[in-house]
């Protein structure tokens, strides 16, 4: 270090979101963590034989950050704690479920703003892939939760109309409120679907999972990816509901 400059340095664990080349030999990743949120820094020698096998999509990683000042994007060191290759190598439900993930989360997560709770959900999340049966329904709550997370999460408690908590059927696309069967009136068929796998209740088939896809779509499409801006929300999320349609 040269004298005179202090440098900026933290440790941490993340899941690694995206990489991509930077220069003849290094690599520029997004990380994110539980304390430090989304973070960008680069990784020299990251296309190197020793290195780049770490840097895999959705891989849970010890990092180490360093900057010279906070505001300088920085350099990470990067330590593999557990790869995820091997649970999508033979599931296309889940390497195209990864991708929505981390596609989602390098897409609507501001850098360096802090997500304890969406970072334990996803964790949890991504150490479910490969398990075919049970992801579906754990990445719908996921993207609820995202939802949340980013300021446009639901209501889906009572009744926008009559306050009532019986025959919930829809949800308002302009409040992200439920409906009743009563208070949609002539509204009906300018509502969306309320199915119970997205209120917790139910048996919480594919039929239904499917349905309630409709619904967090429409908010991350229409709500959140219209409000960060003109970029349309990511490919690899309407990938994964395609690959999840065909798969019963």
């Amino acid at each position: 270090m040269m004298k005179g400059y202090l440098e900026v340095e933290w440790r941490g664990e993340g899941i690694l979101l995206k990489v991509r080349r930077h220069g003849e030999s290094s690599s520029i990743i997004e990380v994110f963590t539980e304390c430090k949120g989304r973070h960008i820094g680069v990784v020299r020698g990251g296309t190197s034989r020793k290195i780049a096998p770490i840097l895999q999509p959705g891989a849970q990683l010890h990092v180490s950050w360093r900057a010279r000042l906070e505001e300088h994007i920085g350099s990470f060191t990067a330590e593999s704690l557990r790869s995820r290759t091997a649970l999508v190598m033979d599931s296309r439900l889940a390497l195209a479920g990864l991708n929505a993930v981390t596609a989602l989360l390098s897409f609507c997560l501001p850098e360096r703003e802090q997500h304890v709770k969406l970072y334990n959900k996803t964790e949890q999340l991504m150490d479910l892939l490969g398990q075919d049966e049970l992801w579906p329904l754990a990445y719908l709550q996921w993207e609820m939760a995202l939802l949340n997370d980013m300021g446009y999460g639901l209501d889906l408690s009572k009744c926008a109309v009559t306050g009532l908590s019986e025959n919930l059927i829809y949800v308002s696309p302009k409040s992200g409120r439920a409906v009743s069967e009563n208070g949609a009136g002539e509204w009906a068929d300018r509502l969306l679907p309320l199915p119970p796998v997205l209120r917790g209740e139910g048996e919480a088939s594919n039929v239904e999972i499917a349905k309630a896809f409709e619904t967090t779509g429409y908010f991350l499409c229409s709500r959140m990816a219209s409000n960060l801006g003109s970029r349309p929300l990511p490919d690899a999320r309407a990938q994964f509901i395609t690959i999840f349609l065909r798969s019963f």
